[in-house]
């Protein structure tokens, strides 16, 4: 795998033992040689989603934010399922990302991989699908497979909130490894469409 990629782990829940904290925490570990993945952990400091102060001078929190989406090559989110879509904190970080007052969007042509974990039967599937429609409107760039989606997470991670489970360690090795090649095709062909 060529070169270096650094990306941005944004963890959709609040919860500090969120089974989807442990898997960014687990990607950290995860990562292919040449990839630094960095935990995002301001989610909660971001304000609700407003247009008369998405200005030149956004809110501190979301300026910080979308400046380092844009220094990373790539994000990884995991998403748990909240009433059969994303948590509404994870989706108003988004929304601020794909808005900018002046210059491009942070999330324009950024590569992204999406895994999810919840303590149910279906896992994330219907919240990484709703993530999937809005990255199509922002020109995100995301990972087609592997799907990881991660189901009964109460049986995949120890009392300790760590991942255990070894089939979902490899998926996320191959998320990542995807996501890689994914960055690798985005600086070979820039922002084609």
């Amino acid at each position: 795998m060529p070169g270096s990629y650094s990306v941005l782990a944004i963890c959709g829940s609040l919860r500090a033992a969120s089974y989807n904290g442990g898997l960014v925490r687990a990607a950290t570990a995860l990562a292919p040689p040449g990839m630094t993945v960095e935990i995002y952990g301001d989610l909660a400091t971001i304000p609700p989603y407003n247009a008369d102060l998405d200005t030149i001078a956004p809110p501190a929190p979301v300026a910080a934010l979308r400046e380092r989406i844009n220094a990373v090559d790539g994000l990884l989110l995991a998403t748990p399922e909240f009433n059969y879509s994303i948590p509404g904190v994870l989706k108003n970080a988004l929304d601020w990302a794909s808005r900018v007052a002046v210059g491009v969007p942070a999330l324009r042509h950024k590569p992204i991989a999406i895994m999810g974990a919840s303590p149910g039967n279906f896992g994330s599937v219907r919240a990484q699908l709703a993530l999937r429609q809005m990255f199509l409107w922002t020109d995100s760039r995301v990972v087609v497979k592997p799907e990881v989606i991660v189901f009964r997470a109460r049986e995949r991670f120890d009392d300790t909130g760590n991942l255990s489970d070894d089939a979902t360690r490899a998926l996320i090795e191959d998320l990542l490894a995807s996501l890689a090649r994914l960055i690798d095709l985005h600086r070979t062909v820039g922002d084609a469409p």
